[in-house]
């Protein structure tokens, strides 16, 4: 009878007696490696991001930092269990055989960074070992063994997670597609003696007796996505989908009935714009920003993200570099071949765009970044009443009636550099629970701290904020002479701001690179001056981490939202418009406030 590689697992971890050959990390006991149970493979790989011996990018370094924080002091109600992490890894090394080249039929040896990876998959739980990660987000450049990583981790699954009648899928839009892991998978068994004894690799799947597994590739266009009762679902190069939204959420249906399910998302950058990739990468973006912010109640608990990329386009032509988004270089993939490519396209300007996007995960569009946290991060506060400034200015951003609205008024006191900011954020109360799950923001926790208003029903008031505007002028006697608004903003609300504040203070603010370029770039340059103070206000902060710039031939700059439809960027918006009257009229500001 096959028995379970669980067990087999267990069968070998014997006295110290046995040992045979030992290092700090693990001990070789009858020819088979166990690993220490002291050993954690995140915290050694973040030490060396830490003390510059990997070069990492961003999101690296935010994630695994969190990560070696929360394997050694938990998280909530999961803690790191060394022996689940480090199982993983004892399974890879092993049981599991290269499949292709010169290291075709030898055992597995894990890098660090893969071995960190799968112990951030594997070893947060909770007492009754429910794992804490069920989304696991991998983009790196090409070549760094992404199939093959899927597969140590599809197998584990099939075989040795502990897991009754385990159903492990590879997805994709194609059936090619979704064969590679598969295929790579397959490969992997019939190359090692104990998992092919124990498993039946067929034209159609891999089925294994002992514990009713099957591992099968399935395309977006199979009659059989319906129904699915799914443990791992391995996504591979997602990039390339079209209209992918549909099969990650039927697949994401199908893990709802077990109670340790894995989405095993990788992929490289692609050119493939507004669709499944760029909504995925965008997430990942908020995700290291709300890590960067200390904005941890923000943060999707059942995800994790490990974005290998370069930081800057313009890095590729520094070779030290070339780690950030290749973790596997010179010993997965050959600095050699990389090293050629860099000739070919220092030579040759047109094969820069591919060379960017596939080997260091650059997306390439007219889309970029607007600043870095470290550029608009201004912990200061201020007391408006305290400081008693004579005359404020307006600016407003309604977006949909269903949508997060925001008022702003920003203003300056005598000899003083700095411009000071106030604002406040209306959603329908309605749609506050809904906002939470589907944007993945505590907007209920900004609620109660009084920097977001709930409008009653479900949609917003425009009243609400024109009273709120109304309370600075009638309670707190502060004159707003100037106030800027989207050109396409609610006739209505016009009105009757007009009617508070006269015809001549409400200015239209039209929405385009013409009117916006100058001062959104004297507000960058104003911010990384520091000049731009914000009471420290969390949903201005993540407007502006989700602030990209649209750029045209001449280098005239919008705000965008990127592809995700689901940022927000309404607070920059509002502060946009507000400061874009300020420029129009600082003169005369200048001379009102003296």
């Amino acid at each position: 009878m096959r028995s379970s590689l669980a067990i087999e697992l267990r069968k070998f971890k014997r006295d110290d007696e046995e040992v045979i050959y030992g290092k700090k990390e693990y001990k070789i006991i009858k020819n088979r490696i166990v690993y220490n149970d002291s050993y954690n493979a995140i915290s050694e790989y973040y030490d060396k991001i830490k003390n510059k011996k990997i070069n990492a990018s961003r999101k690296i370094k935010l994630q695994f930092s969190l990560l070696a924080k929360w394997s050694k002091k938990g998280i909530g109600d999961y803690y790191f269990d060394s022996k689940k992490a480090n199982h993983i890894i004892e399974f890879a090394e092993n049981f599991c055989r290269h499949s292709k080249g010169k290291m075709a039929g030898k055992k597995v040896r894990l890098e660090l960074w893969e071995k960190a990876i799968l112990a951030a998959i594997f070893g947060f739980i909770d007492i009754n070992n429910h794992r804490k990660h069920q989304k696991i987000v991998l983009i790196v450049g090409k070549k760094n063994g992404k199939s093959f990583l899927d597969s140590i981790i599809a197998l584990y699954g099939l075989f040795a997670d502990g897991e009754g009648g385990p159903e492990i899928y590879s997805v994709a839009t194609k059936r090619d597609q979704a064969k590679i892991v598969w295929d790579e998978s397959k490969r992997m068994v019939k190359k090692s003696p104990v998992l092919n004894r124990r498993a039946r690799c067929l034209v159609n799947g891999i089925f294994v007796d002992y514990n009713d597994g099957t591992f099968k590739p399935l395309a977006s266009d199979s009659d059989k996505l319906d129904g699915l009762n799914v443990h791992i679902v391995i996504m591979d190069e997602w990039h390339q989908w079209k209209n992918g939204r549909t099969l990650y959420d039927m697949m994401a249906d199908g893990i709802t009935a077990r109670e340790n399910p894995l989405i095993i998302m990788t992929s490289t950058a692609g050119t493939v714009r507004g669709d499944i990739y760029d909504e995925i990468y965008e997430e990942a973006e908020q995700h290291c920003n709300n890590i960067e912010q200390k904005n941890y109640n923000a943060l999707d608990e059942r995800a994790i993200y490990f974005v290998y990329e370069l930081d800057k386009k313009e890095e590729w032509r520094d070779a030290d570099n070339w780690e950030k988004a290749n973790p596997g270089l010179g010993t997965i993939k050959k600095l050699s071949a990389l090293q050629d490519k860099a000739k070919r396209v220092a030579q040759n300007s047109r094969f820069e765009k591919n060379f960017v996007c596939k080997e260091f995960n650059i997306r390439e569009t007219s889309i970029d970044s607007w600043m870095r946290f470290e550029d608009f991060n201004n912990t200061k506060t201020f007391d408006i009443e305290k400081l008693k400034p004579k005359y404020l200015i307006g600016g407003s951003d309604l977006s949909s009636t269903t949508d997060l609205t925001c008022g702003t008024l920003i203003f300056k006191i005598p000899d003083d550099k700095h411009i000071y900011v106030e604002q406040m954020y209306f959603l329908p109360e309605d749609l506050l629970e809904a906002r939470v799950r589907d944007d993945k923001i505590r907007y209920d926790i900004w609620y109660e701290q009084g920097l977001l208003r709930l409008c009653p029903g479900n949609k917003i008031d425009y009243k609400d904020l024109k009273e709120w505007f109304e309370s600075y002028y009638f309670e707190k006697r502060f004159y707003i002479p100037f106030h800027g608004y989207d050109s396409w903003s609610a006739t209505y609300y016009v009105n009757e701001m007009q009617t508070t504040f006269g015809k001549k203070g409400m200015e239209a603010v039209i929405q385009g690179k013409k009117t916006l370029s100058n001062p959104m770039q004297n507000l960058e340059a104003d911010f990384k001056a520091g000049k731009i103070i914000y009471n420290n206000n969390p949903i201005l902060k993540m407007c502006i981490a989700n602030t990209a710039v649209d750029m045209d031939r001449n280098g005239n700059i919008q705000p965008h939202k990127g592809f995700n439809q689901r940022k927000r960027i309404d607070g920059l918006a509002s502060l946009l418009n507000a400061y874009t009257v300020y420029e129009r009229h600082r003169q005369e500001y200048e001379e009102m406030i003296k």
